[in-house]
């Protein structure tokens, strides 16, 4: 099943929190392709998107990238018809770190050979986790006995148990996070990269990435509110200067097709008709009756 959420965006540092699982069953209405992901992340999408499908973040953004499904060494399959390269993940990253996209990107991924997602990342600010080493399979947890299959992969269930603990004002840090899910738990080897971070995991919260905590800025600036009925009567003002300056619509006039290819039609081919065809049977039968009799019909067919 594919999920994609995003939340809205915080007042400051927390702008907005980026929540992705892609799996091998999806729905057919859900919109979960590579390039889509991709375009959520780096912007490039149309000015009809609306706000819920936007990636509402700035340079003052804290950025948390979570992915699960099947993969390999250097990919990750999206709805088991595509896959996304580790190289184009970094360049989407790199990409978001140009357009001042995020403050501090926070990537989990839980997937066979999960650490090699990460290995081509090459902007700062970027700390990483993965289920599993190069070359070793992300195992499932305990399958659910009603439907007969695994509901959740080892790597996330122990990771979201230890978030359930956390609460706003947690000072559990990453480090804390490093440590939920060891060999003997996950059975293979989660694994972390934290050389493009600026900051030391131990100083950065939990509560950095998860929780939606708000930031607040205080200004001594005085700033005024509108009334809602001002608001109301603005708002209803531009709306009939808009109508005014709307010229009535019109349909356009429609061009015979000829003229559009700049070509003569084509003359449909003469066939005559089903009378004229049942008419000149019944005259050869006629003739051949009168010149050789009924004892020749079984020459006609």
């Amino acid at each position: 099943m594919a999920v994609t959420d995003s939340l809205s965006r915080a007042a400051s540092t927390l702008a907005a929190v980026l929540l992705l699982s892609f799996g091998s069953v999806a729905a057919s209405h859900i919109e979960v392709t590579v390039e889509n992901f991709l375009r959520v992340l780096t912007g490039r999408i149309p000015p009809s998107t609306p706000r819920s499908k936007r990636l509402l973040s700035d340079d003052r953004s804290n950025i948390l990238i979570y992915m699960t499904g099947h993969g390999g060494n250097g990919f990750l399959k999206f709805q088991d018809s595509e896959e996304i390269t580790n190289i184009e993940l970094a360049d989407a990253f790199e990409q978001m770190w140009q357009k001042r996209r995020y403050n501090e990107l926070l990537f989990i991924i839980d997937t066979c050979q999960g650490a090699s997602m990460y290995e081509r990342f090459y902007s700062p600010n970027i700390m990483a986790l993965a289920s599993s080493q190069v070359g070793e399979d992300s195992l499932s947890h305990q399958p659910d006995p009603a439907i007969g299959v695994h509901l959740m992969d080892r790597y996330t269930f122990y990771v979201l148990e230890f978030l359930e603990e956390i609460n706003p004002a947690s000072q559990t840090n990453m480090n804390d996070l490093f440590q939920v899910c060891p060999k003997s738990l996950c059975v293979s080897t989660p694994g972390h990269r934290t050389d493009l971070f600026q900051r030391d995991p131990k100083n950065v919260l939990i509560t950095d990435f998860f929780g939606s905590v708000r930031k607040v800025e205080i200004t001594t600036e005085t700033i005024k509110l509108q009334q809602d009925s001002e608001i109301m009567e603005s708002s209803y003002k531009e709306d009939q200067m808009d109508e005014e300056l709307m010229e009535p619509l019109k349909y356009a006039e429609q061009l015979p097709v000829a003229q559009i290819i700049h070509q003569k039609p084509k003359l449909k081919d003469w066939h005559p008709p089903g009378g004229f065809i049942l008419g000149l049977w019944a005259l050869i039968i006629m003739v051949f009756f009168k010149t050789y009799g009924i004892k020749h019909m079984k020459f006609i067919f």
